[in-house]
């Protein structure tokens, strides 16, 4: 959803991972855009039922209404609602956090944005996406910072959540059924964030960095810093609009097949050291929207992930896109 585009006793505390086996999910970021309608889209579909039919064709789905304002607990339990049971939604953060106080004094706002409703996605919720403003440049200590608010459960979500100001009075929701891993991914837009500092403060922070593809106008980082790598696809040439010829899909999965299994990408031109080899959850985002890409380009990227690991005479258990002509 985008209405723009820059479009146990014994004290014990169970936390519940998010995700409980490596996995690549591959998906769309937002799903609401009017050019879909008639050619992804069925004619005729109605508005609302959008969600639904996108939710059957990929596992996850990147939430970006949540970017540009503050949601209501009820749209949550509305989206919650439309999709099926192992269904990943990663959450965008708000940009009042990221790009108007750019990470500064943002303690309310983050109380404002957890006790929004992002909790009623329940089991559902997967990565938290911070994407911060081009002219960002790296400041260790103000990230630091920020880092140090982040909730890392559901229960600390809710503690923090409860510190909201009056934005959310009246429709704030503060409930978490199981302690649960909230898990977060940084974008960076800067070349000042070209540096191993950055990349050893990620893995200190245990803070994913999202390999970002965008048509060469910003760094392109491959290094892994967390338990999962989070990836966002903008466009093969041009930002946004472009899609992604065969060759580059093949490039593609590549790299996502060899992060989900432990191994090193391939030609991947690291930033720092290479972390520790482990399997590790991949989740994808197409956001080449503009010309009707993304639905496709994620579909062709699943089936070619899928196709390696059938190859490399491996069984996938998690239900992945099916390939679908345009």
């Amino acid at each position: 959803m985008r209405s723009s585009k820059e479009h146990a006793t014994w004290h014990i505390v169970c936390i519940v991972p998010a995700i409980m086996a490596a996995r690549a999910l591959i998906g769309i970021s937002g799903w609401r855009y009017a050019p879909w309608r008639g050619q992804f889209y069925p004619a005729g579909l109605a508005e609302k039922d959008e969600l639904a039919y996108a939710a059957a064709h990929f596992p996850t789905i990147e939430l970006n209404g949540s970017f540009y304002s503050l949601q209501r607990p009820e749209y949550y339990e509305r989206w919650f609602e439309q999709v099926p049971a192992g269904f990943v939604f990663a959450v965008k953060g708000s940009r009042y956090i990221t790009h108007m106080l750019r990470l500064r004094g943002v303690a309310t706002a983050l109380a404002n944005f957890f006790a929004s409703g992002v909790l009623k996605l329940e089991h559902k919720l997967g990565p938290l996406l911070w994407q911060l403003p081009p002219t960002f440049k790296y400041d260790e200590a103000r990230l630091t910072e920020f880092f140090a608010l982040l909730p890392r459960t559901t229960k600390e979500a809710v503690k923090l959540g409860r510190r909201h100001d009056k934005r959310v009075a009246g429709r704030s929701y503060l409930q978490a059924r199981d302690d649960r891993e909230i898990r977060h991914a940084l974008e960076v837009r800067h070349s000042s964030f070209v540096t191993p500092d950055f990349i050893e403060l990620l893995r200190k922070q245990r803070v994913a960095l999202v390999v970002a593809d965008t048509a060469g106008r910003w760094p392109f980082l491959e290094d892994v810093t967390s338990g999962f790598v989070y990836v966002r696809l903008h466009g093969d040439v041009k930002l946004y609009e472009s899609g992604y010829t065969d060759e580059a899909l093949d490039r593609w999965a590549t790299r996502v097949r060899a992060w989900r299994d432990g191994e090193a990408a391939p030609q991947a031109k690291l930033t720092a050291r290479p972390p520790r080899r482990a399997r590790r959850d991949v989740y994808v985002y197409f956001d080449n929207d503009a010309k009707v890409h993304a639905p496709y380009d994620a579909m062709s990227l699943a089936a070619k992930v899928e196709e390696l690991t059938h190859e490399k005479g491996r069984r996938k258990n998690q239900p992945q896109a099916h390939a679908l002509s345009r």
